[in-house]
């Protein structure tokens, strides 16, 4: 594959927008409004693609729906991460035929890293007639000139070129909500575990420019952000391919200048190029959240060798020593795959063994998933499932027995916390995050308060949140 990025020129957007003005034209002479349904399925990076999938149909006249039935349009963004995901999709995708047999005129279409994969595309051509349009990450940017080609001839459309991906900037967003915002500033992956499939679906990294990444940024506080996630798959290598004397940890600080009472968090950071320098400036600008996703993924040397993680076990350790001795509050939070090919139960002890020495606030536990084409798919898998579920099962009791301690020391404390919505389960108000992310059910208070940091004090906790009531 060619690793060159291709940076889209505004001609090729405002080309775009022409597509999305034919059609606003031809759907506003319509008698009715029409309506698209937009289903994202895994990472935040995919949401943050959905926020621009939602802004070309906004610009083509489409309003939104969660109902199926009433949707003239269904684009389904999808996650390759997991074959229980893929699974999902797919029953998704063929039960779909029933709403297209109700709504001929509808238009389905599949896209994300799913699609990006020629045997998922492949699949869908043969065996999921009544979808209309297949497009990959790297098509994202002329989705509205593809859809058109659909929307006027009503032929099958499928655009999943191999590619190194591009960068486009000026996509319209429709964003979920007024008070959380995702800010993409890279996109690929050059790191290739063995375990997934990112690097062949969304190409290698490729860093935005500082200015238009500060520009979002701003606008985004201009208009009543309180909570700016950074998005990539690996931040901690932003910069790298810009030739720029700039790096990520200058990114951060630099947003960090931007005027505004708002928080700054990022995902995800790979250990490797976790650095000092970045511990320093998180514990030195204010607005930086007290808050670092470092996954680990397994606590043993030769399954991290065999996963390609190009650091071990020792190396991890001293950074997270080195980042509490910068921020002593910081929440730690981490990835753990139970059962990679080849994973003997002692060498799991190892992962257990390291979760209660890092006593992380949280963690995200997978049972490992192979994935065809990763070199992971091809090893050998000797340990029964039944044995990896009481693996897995093991180290989710010990995690929730940590993260039960670690809330439990929240109880009677003051913090300032950010409110963000409405709480569904009976007895409380509000939800709240800690500037460490944690999760707040909030007892009473007015909705006006959402989008405003607010002082709680907290009442209570449990494995999985904390509750509290305004101070």
């Amino acid at each position: 594959m060619d690793t060159k990025t291709t940076r889209i020129s505004p001609e090729e957007i405002a080309r775009q927008g022409e597509f999305c003005e034919k059609i606003q034209e031809r759907l506003a002479a319509q008698p009715r409004a029409y309506l698209a349904f937009v289903d994202t399925y895994g990472c935040q990076q995919n949401e943050a693609d959905s926020e621009r999938l939602r802004g070309y149909l906004k610009s083509m006249g489409y309003g939104f729906t969660q109902d199926e039935n009433q949707a003239d349009v269904i684009l389904i963004n999808t996650c390759a991460i997991r074959g229980h995901a893929e699974d999902r999709v797919f029953g998704n995708i063929g039960a779909l035929v029933h709403s297209k047999r109700r709504h001929p005129g509808q238009i389905i279409c599949v896209c994300g890293c799913m699609a990006q994969e020629q045997q998922v595309a492949d699949r869908i051509r043969e065996s999921y007639r009544h979808v209309d349009l297949v497009f990959g990450p790297h098509a994202l940017w002329k989705f509205p000139e593809l859809f058109y080609r659909v929307f006027s001839r009503r032929g099958r459309v499928f655009e999943n070129t191999d590619e190194p991906g591009s960068i486009a900037e000026g996509i319209p967003v429709v964003r979920q909500g007024n008070v959380k915002a995702w800010v993409s500033i890279m996109y690929g992956c050059n790191n290739f575990c063995t375990y997934c499939i990112v690097p062949y679906v969304r190409g290698r990294e490729r860093s935005r420019l500082p200015e238009d990444v500060l520009a979002e940024c701003r606008g985004l506080v201009e208009e009543g952000y309180k909570d700016i996630t950074l998005l990539g798959q690996n931040v901690n290598s932003y910069g790298k391919d810009l030739g720029l004397d700039m790096d990520f940890a200058d990114l951060l600080a630099q947003i960090n200048d931007i005027p505004g009472d708002f928080l700054i968090r990022f995902m995800t950071s790979h250990p490797k190029d976790a650095s000092q320098k970045l511990f320093e400036t998180m514990a030195r600008c204010e607005k930086i959240a007290p808050v670092f996703h470092l996954p680990v993924q397994a606590g043993n040397d030769r399954v991290l060798k065999a996963m390609n993680r190009v650091y071990d076990r020792a190396t991890y350790l001293d950074k997270v020593k080195r980042l509490r001795e910068q921020i002593p509050d910081v929440v730690i939070t981490s990835d753990i795959i139970v059962g990679f090919p080849g994973e003997t139960t002692p060498e799991f002890e190892d992962t257990l063994s390291l979760i209660e020495e890092v006593e992380y606030d949280a963690l995200f536990t997978f049972i490992y998933s192979p994935r065809e084409g990763t070199p992971g798919a091809k090893m050998p898998d000797p340990m029964p499932m039944a044995e990896k579920k009481a693996n897995f099962q093991r180290l989710v009791d010990a995690q929730n027995a940590i993260s039960a301690k670690k809330h439990a020391a929240y109880m009677g404390k003051t913090l300032r916390c950010l409110i963000d919505g409405v709480c569904e389960e009976e007895g409380f108000a509000l939800t709240a995050r800690t500037p460490g992310n944690r999760l707040v059910r909030v007892k009473e208070g007015d909705e006006s308060l959402i989008g405003t940091f607010q002082n709680v004090t907290v009442t209570g906790a449990n494995t999985w949140s904390l509750w509290g009531e305004l101070a």
